[in-house]
């Protein structure tokens, strides 16, 4: 069992919101989430922490979950081996709470319980970038954005010619290769990769002895044009394959012969016009979203039951710009949610349509100082209206070395289609879940840039919550939660070839709905303590070596605190050194000291594993 008792100097002074993993990359000082459009870091006042290409490569880490899990304020449980039901938590929020963006297009899955993504089929594969923004934030993103939003990035098209390829293997017949090309020629530029993972897996059921495995292909391709210096087209796509053994859920897991399949498609088509000089810029784009999911008792037969959900969505967004201190970003979207359910001897199928409209300003009255604050009304179909509402400050009184931050978001979560017209637990009365979301923080830049430290504090109230009511059998807006904390982080690099970063959260997340066996309570799987440092140091002689170590606290697997999840450490180590101009050959050992923990109560993870591969560029 792991406590943490206290917290120390040392952990306060520990990762940071719109701060790279890695310090010093200049590209690391743009992000893009908090608008909806490209900013420098010191004029946003919310938490955002960027994981770069260099990092994922460095890291060598093969699930997006465990990249995540070393940010702050992120929590996680996943059930079973790769592949299985994963969920990220954002500062202490529910995981259907988490918005996710991948290049752009919100691929949250209409037909989950609770419109969730399921992180266990998002592998690193050909991601080249990750930011997380913690805190409500729905009047850029609409519905959901109340924990925050996770937004993941392919490759931008290389300038000239560009192609890498990488491959390896290691515990229980794991096989996770990939390969991208990519380039530009005059106005034409595009990129095109794909992603092979398989493994033997482990027993998903933690008294289980039979290993669980995976397959999982994923493919993503870019295209843009530019017709003129003021006109072009961007097309991009995304698609998962997946094919997962797993042990039934339907009470305790247990070893079964389960197989869930799943193919996600992602795209977006979108027109991009720039007038006046680039002050007055306007993009029109077309997304969609289709995920498909079949359950099978037994493999080779035809599937049992499944669902499908599609999103389709239209977007307009324009950006004025009247001075070079101030900005107006306005927009409206058209979204249309839908779900078809068959097994079990019946069928089912829903939708709704969203329309939304939203207005964000960003202006910098002096050098230094960057305000931003804009509102929303999205109107359901079914449950009418919602206006949400957001500012925040950034200040800064010496270029950019420290930094101020100050935010307040409110979000909003439009109930599931399956939670509204379900035919046995549907509820066509729902009202949208609110947030509200309070920061506060520091940003501070030591010796250069070569050390970054950050603090935050923050607090969100969310009412209407939506669970399921065991006094009507249907779901109700009968939750309240709080939660607060605070999450520091460190990056440091004190010589060139070393790189460090720690990053620690706390977060407070309660019941708050007032029912006896509740009230008061912590929320289940959300820690309030975790830690996690990396290290990675480039020799002179070429080689490149590297450890993390991630600490989590106590949990509670129930809303009734009455099953305990022990907390737990887990180091890893990692190496990878330089053969010729193109190539490196590299390997890790996950799990170092081969611990033994949960995520999910009953449900296995995996022990030591070691892993090599090589990469290739061109």
């Amino acid at each position: 069992m792991l406590k943490f008792a206290t917290i120390s100097l040392l952990a306060l002074a520990t990762a940071t919101p719109a701060l790279a993993e890695t310090a010093g990359s200049d590209r690391d000082d743009i992000v893009v989430t908090a608008s909806g459009i490209e900013q420098s870091r010191d004029e946003v006042g919310q938490a955002i922490t960027i994981i770069d290409a260099d990092t994922i490569e460095r890291r060598q880490t093969t699930d997006i979950v465990d990249l995540l899990a070393t940010t702050p304020g992120v929590r996680f449980n996943r059930t079973g081996s790769v592949g299985s039901v994963a969920g990220i938590s954002l500062r202490g929020a529910e995981t259907t709470q988490t918005l996710v963006l991948i290049d752009g297009v919100k691929v949250n899955d209409p037909s989950g319980i609770g419109d969730g993504y399921d992180f266990g089929h998002l592998l690193t594969g050909n991601i080249n970038r990750i930011e997380i923004l913690r805190g409500s934030n729905s009047v850029v993103h609409g519905s959901q954005a109340i924990g925050g939003v996770v937004s993941l990035m392919t490759a931008t098209p290389a300038e000239g010619f560009a192609a890498g390829a990488s491959a390896e293997y290691g515990y229980s017949d794991t096989l996770n290769a990939k390969a991208d090309v990519s380039g530009t020629a005059g106005a034409i530029s595009g990129g095109i990769g794909g992603a092979y993972f398989r493994t033997d897996g482990i027993s998903s059921a933690a008294v289980g002895t039979e290993k669980d495995g995976y397959k999982n292909f994923a493919g993503n391709a870019r295209l843009k044009v530019a017709f003129s210096d003021v006109l072009s087209l961007d097309l991009r796509g995304y698609y998962i394959n997946a094919d997962l053994d797993y042990d039934s859920f339907f009470g305790a897991p247990a070893d079964s012969a389960d197989v869930a399949k799943l193919d996600q498609y992602v795209g977006y088509a979108g027109l991009n016009l720039g007038l006046f000089d680039g002050n007055f810029t306007s993009r029109a784009a077309v997304t969609w979203m289709r995920n498909e999911r079949d359950y099978y008792f037994v493999r080779g037969t035809a599937p049992d039951y499944g669902y499908s959900g599609t999103n389709l969505r239209f977007e307009y967004q324009g950006v004025v710009t009247p001075a070079s201190q101030a900005k107006l970003i306005f927009g409206y979207e058209h979204e249309r949610p839908d779900y078809d359910f068959f097994g079990f001897g019946s069928t089912d199928s829903q939708k709704a349509n969203i329309d939304s409209v939203y207005a964000l300003g960003i202006v910098q009255p002096f050098t230094g100082l960057s305000l931003s604050g804009g509102v929303r009304h999205d109107d359901h179909n079914q449950f009418g209206g919602a206006a949400t509402f957001g500012a925040n400050a950034n200040y800064s009184p010496n270029a950019g070395a420290t930094n101020f931050r100050l935010s307040y978001g409110e979000g909003f979560k439009a109930p599931s289609l399956y939670q509204l017209y379900d035919a046995f637990s549907g509820n066509s009365a729902l009202r949208p879940e609110r947030s509200e979301s309070y920061d506060v923080g520091i940003d501070q830049s030591l010796a250069d840039g070569r050390a970054l430290i950050s603090l935050t504090a923050f607090l969100r109230n969310t009412t209407h919550q939506i669970n399921y009511d065991n006094a009507t059998f249907t779901y109700g807006n009968i939750d309240r939660t709080r939660a607060k904390g605070i999450e520091a982080t460190l990056a440091l690099k004190p010589v060139d070839a070393l790189n460090v970063t720690a990053s620690y959260s706390y977060i407070d997340a309660r019941d708050r709905s007032g029912r006896p066996a509740f009230d008061g309570k912590r929320l289940p799987r959300r820690a309030e303590n975790a830690i996690s440092l990396s290290a990675d140091y480039d020799w002179s002689f070429g080689l490149s070596t590297g450890a993390t170590l991630t600490m989590v606290g106590d949990s509670f697997d129930d809303a009734a605190n009455a099953v305990p999840l022990d907390g737990y450490a887990l180091a890893g180590i990692r190496a990878s050194f330089p053969v010729g101009g193109h190539f490196e050959i590299y390997g890790r050992v996950d799990n170092l000291f081969d611990a033994d923990y949960a995520t999910a109560f009953n449900y296995g993870t995996y022990g030591r594993a070691a892993y090599g591969g090589v990469r290739a560029r061109f």
